[in-house]
């Protein structure tokens, strides 16, 4: 399981206050302990600041690379801000996201196109959000095809089936899930991954809710997640669905998990 962590996050009050008052100290903490606790990326998103997007972009990949050994997370869907914070980054990083709506995707691809960056590639396009399995699929067939004719390899691309709220429709968790399982059976090689939490949204015992589903996501091929993996029961949750789903070898993770007391019980 590839885990992104998204705690440095600037939708969050702590991490908004802390990008505009350059605390250095308060964003390299969180992206150690988010390394510590399991994540393989860590995400950076500066969003909420119209006209100094990219500058804080770039900050924030600066700082936390000073910090910890490991790629980041660019979260933008402003192609100069990605390009921005590529000029910086250490490593293979994950541009998050490109899409089919039609403005993102033209600006986006040239920079991403012939690279060995990692690719999450939204289901989504000027239509809005797509609802079903088969509109999932219609949108990662063409996102798929046009990023491999444009030189990313299979195993950087990472499919990301959209999750919305089920308090909204009771069929939006099972086309999500049918989506995913569509897209790691029809197109191998390709990985999948998703941000668990707006499953939950307007609902009570969020976390729980969360952990099931991506409990669901993982039995149906889901490889990649985008979360708080200080969230320990999280964290429990994955290893041992990976476990059940037969991606650990002779249980070693579980064990290793087990003896370092990682689990919540």
């Amino acid at each position: 399981m590839l885990v992104v962590g998204e705690l440095i996050n600037s939708s969050r009050k702590a991490i908004t206050a802390a990008i505009e008052t350059q605390d250095v100290k308060y964003i390299q903490n969180i992206a150690k302990e988010q390394l510590e606790a399991g994540a393989n990326y860590i995400d950076v998103n500066a969003g909420i600041f119209v006209g100094k997007e990219a500058e804080y972009l770039t900050w924030l990949v600066k700082v936390v690379q000073e910090a910890v050994d490991a790629p980041c997370c660019i979260d933008s869907p402003d192609p100069k801000c990605v390009e921005a914070a590529l000029k910086v980054h250490k490593g293979v990083a994950m541009v998050n996201s490109i899409s089919l709506e039609k403005e993102r995707y033209d600006a986006l691809m040239p920079v991403i196109a012939g690279t060995n960056l990692k690719v999450v590639a939204l289901c989504m396009g000027d239509e809005g959000m797509p609802e079903t399995t088969e509109a999932r699929l219609k949108i990662a067939d063409k996102l798929i095809n046009d990023l491999t004719k444009n030189n990313v390899p299979l195993d950087n691309i990472y499919v990301d089936a959209l999750v919305q709220p089920i308090a909204t429709s009771d069929s939006f968790g099972i086309e999500f899930l049918d989506a995913i399982q569509a897209v790691t059976t029809n197109y191998p090689g390709v990985h999948t991954i998703c941000g668990l939490s707006n499953i939950s949204y307007g609902l009570p015992n969020r976390k729980f809710m969360n952990q099931m589903f991506a409990v669901m996501g993982i039995a149906k091929g889901l490889d990649g997640l985008i979360i708080n993996p200080l969230d320990k029961a999280m964290m429990a949750s994955i290893i041992t669905a990976e476990t059940l789903a037969g991606r650990d070898n002779f249980c070693c993770n579980y064990l290793e998990a087990f003896r370092r007391d990682a689990f919540v019980w």
